[in-house]
């Protein structure tokens, strides 16, 4: 199955990239990157193909020839709301989703669904109050979109998975690529990794296992048809906490 990637220079997209390349099921793997990939160059795989696309809210013929027959992509672009201004922020974490979107739904054949997995984040909401972060509005508007853009082409299958605290530490494979991240992330990351993995695993997910599941999902290996404790439904669009991440990973068995 042809599969679509972006961010793979990032620490969720590179888990991905592992995961892809990991899979035979996987046939081939088109990377839209704004540089090189260095995960890509070093894995020397024939499947990876890396497209460098500078501008995400355009999609000319010359980069959807390269994604044509495409059944599916993981939409793991994406920057901290503490690195931008806030019109950048819903730039980056919004509209390039949306026309991705909108372009990618002509990808497979007439009849062949497309698997669009939005990468959002616990703590995102779809009914954002007075006091909701601009990351959790942004995420929740997005997803919102991405379930009308999904009512109106039952072929899109659109869904939202929402990490928690994200770890690579046990992922030796993607540790030399994954990026340098700002000193007040790393510090809060420290303090955190250690209780949540103890205490609170419903908010831990591990990179390699977080990769896999999102690869999956593009491939149309899990659906949903009716909400659960974990898995809000927007129409047919599913929302899927982390806990639901880890409940279908088999995380929770796997610890007991």
């Amino acid at each position: 199955m042809h599969l679509i990637l972006t961010g793979a220079t990032g620490l969720v997209g590179s888990g991905v990239l592992d995961a892809m390349i990991k899979m035979k099921d996987v046939t081939k793997i088109s990377i839209l990157s704004r540089r090189p990939v260095k995960l890509a160059e070093d894995s020397k795989d024939p499947r990876v193909n890396v497209i460098i696309h500078k501008d995400f809210t355009k999609y000319d013929s010359a980069v959807l020839s390269q994604l044509k027959g495409a059944r599916g992509c993981v939409w793991a672009l994406g920057i901290s709301q503490t690195q931008v201004g806030k019109e950048e922020y819903v730039k980056i974490t919004k509209d390039f989703a949306l026309e991705a979107s909108k372009a990618f739904q002509t990808l497979p054949g007439e009849k062949e669904p497309f698997n669009f997995v939005y990468v959002s984040g616990s703590g995102a909401t779809t009914e954002p109050g007075r006091f909701t972060p601009i990351f959790a509005s942004v995420k929740g508007e997005t997803e919102k979109a991405l379930a009308a853009m999904r009512d109106a082409n039952p072929l899109f299958h659109a869904s939202s998975v929402r990490p928690g605290l994200i770890d690579a530490d046990a992922h030796e494979a993607i540790k030399p690529y994954i990026p340098v991240r700002p000193l007040p992330t790393r510090v809060a990351g420290v303090l955190l990794k250690a209780p949540i993995r103890m205490a609170y695993k419903s908010f831990w997910s591990p990179t390699d296992d977080l990769g896999r599941f999102l690869t999956e999902m593009a491939m149309g290996k899990h659906s949903f048809t009716a909400p659960k404790s974990d898995v809000q439904m927007m129409g047919a669009f599913p929302i899927l906490e982390n806990s639901a991440f880890r409940r279908l990973a088999g995380l929770d068995v796997k610890s007991g």
